[in-house]
């Protein structure tokens, strides 16, 4: 029996799609992620709740070059640059069509991860197919830009770049100018910002529920509130970066923060947003196995991609 003949959620056709990327950042072994989650079994899990689902590999992502590495360390200490702009660039182009196509069809990508500059790529190409909603669940707000960044990693712009801050070049990537609107991001989670970003971040126009949010109002209230802000759209990209989670139960990322989501919390939020009917895409990011504890967070990475996807206790 299907189990979608009881609780009443679609089946999809769903495209999983890897970004071994790990320009946007310094940490090596986040390129790894898309393996990881494969291995603790989701393209099983997802056929076993009834969908149609279909594993299309990996985009082609630049490899990472010591000689790159250190050509670009020394433009950073010598008046500014990004890390790996032209590599990010190149990948994010690639992602940006795979989403695109998608976007044309009735598929629901996930793309795995890869550092969290893969969002310029992923949401870009997603809200090429019209006006779209994007649900961040991160433990940082990644909305620095080049005047601002402490480190000059991309994936802590993604956000800003998709409202049109940043560079150019990843600004325009794909089709001109902003992507989204800012009263069109919800950011859930929040809880580690850099002192610039968070004054900018606070007059941009982002609804941004903190830890806080969390703890004072109950993940219930928080992701009903983040749908109803969201209610004017048919289409929601969610991009969910694992070191959101509490780093007790997901060890495997390069910046965790303590006090972040626990299991249940973000079960409950992926369950209420499988229930809007409305999420078009979706990002996991930032798992890294090297750090990982027996692949423990890429296998919460699949349970809460199962739960999104309809995945119910009763």
């Amino acid at each position: 029996m299907n189990p979608y003949e009881e609780t009443g959620i679609s089946m999809h056709q769903i495209r999983i799609v890897g970004v071994p990327m790990d320009l946007g950042q310094q940490r090596r072994g986040v390129d790894m992620g898309p393996s990881a989650v494969r291995y603790a079994g989701l393209f099983e899990r997802l056929q076993r709740l009834g969908h149609q689902v279909e594993d299309v590999g990996n985009v082609s992502v630049p490899v990472r070059d010591e000689a790159t590495v250190r050509a670009e360390n020394w433009i950073e200490s010598n008046g500014g640059g990004l890390r790996h702009l032209t590599a990010v660039i190149e990948a994010c182009t690639a992602i940006y069509a795979m989403a695109q196509e998608c976007a044309t069809t009735p598929e629901i990508p996930i793309f795995l991860g890869g550092d969290h500059s893969i969002a310029i790529g992923t949401v870009g190409g997603s809200a090429s197919g019209g006006p779209l909603g994007l649900i961040w669940v991160d433990a940082h707000g990644d909305y620095n830009t080049p005047e601002i960044t402490p480190s000059g990693n991309i994936h802590g712009m993604p956000v800003a770049v998709l409202l049109g801050q940043g560079r150019d070049e990843l600004v325009n990537l794909g089709h001109p100018g902003a992507k989204l609107r800012a009263q069109d991001v919800v950011m859930i989670g929040i809880r580690d910002l850099d002192v610039q970003e968070r004054q900018a971040l606070a007059i941009s126009g982002v609804t941004v529920f903190t830890m806080r949010d969390v703890d004072e109002l109950g993940m219930a209230t928080v992701a009903r509130r983040a749908l109803t802000r969201l209610s004017h759209l048919t289409r929601i990209h969610v991009s969910f970066d694992m070191d959101a989670m509490e780093p007790s139960i997901a060890p495997g990322v390069g910046t965790p923060v303590t006090g972040g989501l626990t299991f249940r919390e973000a079960h409950l939020l992926m369950e209420i947003l499988a229930e809007s009917r409305k999420i078009a895409s979706l990002d996991v990011v930032e798992i890294n196995p090297i750090l990982d504890d027996g692949n423990r967070t890429a296998e919460l990475a699949v349970e809460l991609i199962a739960s999104i996807f309809g995945q119910k206790i009763l």
